[in-house]
């Protein structure tokens, strides 16, 4: 025979040796265990289903004006903190268990057991989501479930709005601060330029340009200078070549009415000079001398009318006058474009004397200017972030971005749970006899008997010569049955004992 089947069913046979042990073992453990499962409270589970619809119409609608929240991220974390510590002592309060719990440590154990029993499935690309919870109360296992409903529809809408309430409260905050820097600053500009008036930067290239400028105007009023004093020697010239009278013979009448025209001419003259100049202007003094000859040789001519109507007089060369006025016009221009270089001349000086006190200004200047800027510019994005979490606060006001609906209503099956009656009553005898059969094991190791001849000589290590059968009377035979009846009745009666388990929990139980 193979050693390995002989060593087995030397094991099987020290194993059935003791199977009166094994029996009892199996007796104890099946009897006690079914009293402990008959004692086991009932546990009902409370189950509801919801679906979360996260695709809004609006999100299309409003794209750019409002800031959609992602809506999965949140309720992926408001499944990951439906259980937290916060959540747990408010579904204690909406369910009274609190009452339950009188010290510190009831309280941990109630918080503990909550968190055990309630249990959160679902989700994912069917975004429906199932919430159940067990207790031996189906009422109370209602009531926790639809609490922790209010509890999930009510921690996304919550959460958001608190977000949207913080969001607001900074922008507020921040649109304060830049106003308050940009009055700051739009005073400090104020005061830089009265302290600066004068060497400010303008808007045509600033210093550098002004100077250009200046010093183009000086060169320019220069040459027109230059220009009218020709001019003017050019008329000198002229003049001397000219006599200031002529030999004529002429009617007194028409030469005092030819006088009379030319004082109209020169005071109309002087009319149109002082719009331009004031009475010390040599011009307007030179033709005002002129009126005042012209006026006295009038008056010599009107004495000597007497003397006949027809007499040689001294005329006056009207060439000369013209000239006399065209140089007093060039002396004006030239006073003029004196006055126009020197003033030019005098900014220019002032300037190239600022000439490294401008560059700062225009620097320091510069930076107020960036920094009004920044300033300008972030406060105006604070503005259109407002208007957004504005908008975004009405949405989440007046529409939902997150839609729940209660597939199945909190509801509670009139079948426990736990525990699971058939499935315990069935393991508990088989347990029972696989612990009997696993002592009797040990007990046979612990005290070995020899099975067989080949035992019997690896154990001598001495020839076996023979071997003698023991042979049963018939009293030791009507013994043996005996006790084996009695063995299969007892085996028989934890079947049956198994069996009528079975169907009081199948059948005849309340809890079926």
């Amino acid at each position: 025979m193979n050693p390995v089947v002989e060593q087995f069913l030397g094991y099987a046979r020290g194993i059935w040796r003791r199977r009166w042990l094994m029996l009892i073992v199996a007796w104890l453990v099946a009897v006690v265990s079914w009293v402990y499962i008959y004692s086991l409270e009932n546990r009902y589970q409370a189950q509801a289903r919801v679906y979360v619809d996260t695709q809004s119409l609006l999100k299309p609608l409003l794209g750019g004006l409002a800031i959609q929240p992602n809506t999965g991220q949140q309720i992926t974390m408001i499944t990951r903190t439906l259980l937290s510590r916060p959540n747990l002592e408010k579904l204690a309060r909406m369910t009274d268990l609190d009452l339950r719990a009188k010290t510190p440590q009831q309280q941990e154990a109630l918080f503990n057991g909550l968190a055990g029993k309630v249990m959160l499935g679902g989700g994912g690309e069917s975004q429906i989501y199932t919430i159940s919870y067990a207790d031996s109360n189906p009422d109370l296992a209602k009531r926790v479930v639809q609490a922790l409903l209010t509890l999930f529809t009510e921690s996304s809408l919550g959460g958001t709005r608190t977000d949207l309430t913080k969001s607001q409260k900074f922008i507020d905050d921040q649109l304060h601060h830049y106003e308050d820097k940009l009055l700051a600053k739009e005073k400090e500009m104020e005061a830089f330029k009265r302290r600066n008036i004068g060497n400010m930067p303008g808007t045509e290239g600033g210093f550098y340009g002004q100077y250009q400028q200046v010093s183009a105007a000086l060169e320019q009023a220069k040459q027109e200078l230059l220009e009218a004093v020709n001019r003017k020697q050019q008329l000198s010239q002229q003049l001397q070549d000219q006599n200031e009278t002529l030999d004529a013979v002429v009617p007194v009448n028409a030469s005092t009415t030819a006088l009379d025209a030319r004082v109209s001419a020169l005071q109309a003259q002087i009319d149109s000079l002082r719009l331009k100049y004031t009475d010390l202007h040599p011009e307007i003094a030179r033709t005002k001398s002129l009126i005042a000859h012209l006026l006295e040789q009038k008056k010599q001519e009107e004495a000597s009318a007497h003397g006949g109507s027809h007499e040689a007089v001294k005329a006056q060369n009207p060439i000369y006058q013209q000239l006399t006025i065209a140089i007093a016009e060039a002396d004006a221009n030239v006073a003029m474009l004196k006055a126009r270089v020197e003033q030019l001349g005098k900014k220019k000086s002032d300037l190239y004397r600022t000439v490294d006190l401008v560059p700062h200004i225009e620097g320091e200047y510069t930076q107020m200017m960036r920094d009004y800027g920044v300033y300008q510019k972030n406060f105006a994005a604070m503005l259109d972030r407002r208007e957004t979490a504005s908008l975004t606060s009405e949405v989440e006001t007046k529409t939902d971005s997150v839609d729940f609906r209660v597939v199945d209503p909190p509801r509670v099956d009139g079948k426990p749970v736990w525990p699971n009656r058939p499935l315990l009553v069935t393991v508990a005898p088989f347990a029972g006899i696989a612990l009997g059969a696993v002592l009797a094991f040990l007990l046979a190791q612990l005290r070995p008997t020899v099975t067989s001849r080949r035992h019997l000589h690896e154990l001598t290590d001495l020839p076996l010569l023979g071997a003698v059968s023991m042979i049963q009377t018939d009293a030791m035979l009507r013994r043996t049955r005996k006790l084996n009846y009695i063995y299969f009745a007892a085996t028989g009666m934890l079947f049956v004992a198994y069996l009528g388990q079975i169907v009081y929990y199948l059948l005849l139980s309340p809890a079926a």
